[in-house]
């Protein structure tokens, strides 16, 4: 039989930063505390592990039989290219840039290769609705549960990704000593959260959360417009002020100006499956590309250039669009950047449009997010 430490080894050998290794029992209190969040709206319609709270925290609805979690993070800490200069630009959260599961996933697949070669069953889980990966990483002594919600790895930070192989294989291993919780008194991630989504250590508002929003159904509530600024997939930002991020160099980037930074009126130019082709990648509701337009346009009311002339002519095209949801989110945009002239002719009946229209929008001036910050 393997042994622990030659499947860690192949964990090491295959690029994670991390592995541990817990049993497949049941997660009880965090059952509980999805349903109290969902049953609170907490979830903002969110579904993952909210889904069925019940198959996410039992793992062997996933596996029948299963005895083992064995547990991996790849660490995607990188620098961040430098912020292009030609036209407004919307900024992609780190864990975006690169399709960091795909390395993840091939990591704990190696992993699982001598189980099943063993006659076991193993089947890996990263980035599905089956488990809730943060328990599991938590109790297999991964890292500690921040205040930001995410699990912390010591000596490397929040900025991972998380997965498991869930086996029947019954591994010999002593539980794993919990990590010491290293946020201790620091609450920079709540104070850092743009819209104070973190609204307990440890809990998240979805209906607050930036990166949920971007990724939600329907109108993009416009009291977090404004507080989008250039965030186009994703938001870091209680990442990014969270001190054990910090301790070390990051390493460069593979992905680019293309996986951090997405050109904004060249990406509202394009048809939709042009669209779907360059940024399709991403969860997008139902994948309908109207989805990426309507953020593409809060993003671009943020950051937009009024005086530029391919700013009113991509809005008049997004005016004159077949969905209300997109012609009502460039109302928005036009109104932020000052552009009422494009607004004065339009006899659009839907009344989402007619709700934007009537609207009083902040104007975008000296507040707008400083690319270099």
């Amino acid at each position: 039989m393997v042994t622990l430490d030659e499947l860690d080894a192949i964990a090491r050998a295959n690029g994670l930063c991390a592995f541990g290794i817990t049993t497949a029992d049941p997660f009880p209190e965090v059952r509980i505390d999805l349903e109290e969040r969902k049953a609170a709206g907490f979830d903002g319609g969110m579904q993952f592990t909210y889904r069925n709270p019940a198959r996410s925290t039992e793992p062997d609805r996933s596996l029948p039989g299963a005895a083992t979690l064995l547990v991996g993070a790849y660490d995607y800490q990188r620098e961040a290219p430098d912020h292009p200069l030609d036209g407004p630009q919307g900024r992609v959260a780190a864990y975006s840039w690169e399709d960091h599961y795909a390395v993840l996933r091939a990591a704990l697949e190696a992993v699982a290769e001598p189980l099943r070669a063993a006659g076991h069953r193993a089947t890996v889980l990263a980035d599905q609705n089956h488990l809730v990966d943060r328990a599991v990483a938590h109790r297999a002594g991964i890292g500690w549960w921040g205040k930001s919600s995410n699990i912390l790895v010591p000596g490397v930070g929040s900025l991972v990704v998380l997965g498991s192989v869930l086996t029947d294989a019954p591994i010999e291993h002593e539980p794993a000593p919990a990590v010491d919780d290293g946020c201790r008194t620091c609450t920079q991630c709540l104070t850092g959260c743009p819209t104070g989504a973190i609204v307990a250590p440890g809990v998240v508002d979805g209906r607050r959360c930036l990166a949920w929003l971007l990724q939600a159904d329907g109108w993009f509530p416009v009291e977090y417009r404004v507080a989008l600024g250039d965030r186009l997939y994703g938001c870091d930002d209680c990442q990014d002020v969270c001190p054990p991020n910090q301790v070390r160099r990051r390493r460069p980037s593979d992905a680019g100006d293309d996986g951090a930074w997405v050109p904004i009126l060249d990406a509202l130019r394009l048809d939709d499956d042009a669209l779907m082709t360059r940024l399709g990648r991403w969860y997008i509701p139902n994948r309908d590309p109207a989805y990426l337009r309507r953020n593409l346009l809060v993003v671009l009311g943020n950051i937009g250039e009024p005086g530029a002339p391919e700013t009113a002519t991509v809005l008049g095209a997004a005016l004159e669009d077949e969905r209300a949801m997109v012609r009502a989110h460039a109302v928005w945009a036009a109104r932020r950047l000052g552009l009422d002239g494009l607004l004065v002719d339009i006899t659009d009946e839907a009344p989402e449009v007619r709700t934007e229209l009537a609207r009083e929008v902040p104007p975008a001036d000296a507040s707008r997010p400083n690319p270099s910050a």
